[in-house]
């Protein structure tokens, strides 16, 4: 059995590394927008037998059940790695043989690039555990990783993890296969992520969240700033 394992954290301090371009409520309802799209391409995935929020974020609870999502509910959150590792933990106690945890701020995925990785998790007998990672655009991130079992080695997110999650993998003798999907290897954490997303992002919602917060004039005012 297969889990998609989706963290959400409280969304009303999101993105810190965007002040400088929007508002604390902009960047929130960034943020919602995201996970909005991060829930409906994970309820259209159908090589998952089971999609999994850990939180403790009322909003994102009303929502998964929405999407009829299960919920796996945090006592406290201490960072990403933290409720990753739980709700792997958790999963695995109800039957997950593998699971793959996507994060809330990929813009651009679609449920055909989460269907791509679960196709690349392909079990074999001979090997008893198995990595599924795609790099971030820097290639330095991980913005997605399935683990063949959910609890193989604890996860490492933050700066440098691709490389600490691919010596992990290495210590623990599993195979390890790395994918390179460029709408999953964007993620929105800086102000450049997010030009990079309105040149990509045409025809989406976000995309036209942004032109309605006139992003790309601010992006042109912050640029003009830094270079005097």
């Amino acid at each position: 059995m297969r889990y998609l394992l989706i963290p959400v954290k409280d969304l009303s301090h999101a993105k810190q590394r965007l002040a400088a371009l929007m508002t604390q409520a902009e960047r929130t309802r960034l943020a919602w927008a995201m996970l909005e799209n991060t829930f409906a391409a994970a309820a259209a995935v159908r090589s998952a037998d089971r999609v999994a929020i850990v939180t403790l974020y009322k909003p994102a609870i009303e929502l998964a059940k929405h999407y009829g999502m299960e919920v796996i509910l945090e006592t406290e959150q201490i960072s990403e790695s933290a409720s990753v590792d739980f709700g792997s933990r958790q999963a695995a106690t109800f039957g997950a043989e593998a699971v793959l945890r996507l994060p809330i701020d990929l813009p651009l995925m679609t449920s055909q690039d989460i269907e791509t990785i679960l196709a690349a998790d392909q079990p074999n007998s001979l090997a008893t555990s198995s990595v599924v990672i795609v790099p971030s655009r820097d290639g330095t991130g991980t913005n997605a990783i399935l683990r063949r079992p959910p609890t193989l080695f604890p996860s490492h997110f933050g700066t440098g993890s691709l490389a600490k999650h691919l010596r992990e993998a290495e210590q623990a003798n599993a195979t390890c296969q790395l994918l390179q999907l460029p709408n999953i290897a964007l993620d929105i954490d800086e102000p450049e992520d997010l030009a990079e997303l309105l040149t990509r992002g045409q025809g989406t919602p976000i995309h036209d969240l942004l032109m309605e917060l006139n992003v790309p004039e601010r992006l042109c005012r912050l640029v003009e700033t830094r270079h005097d």
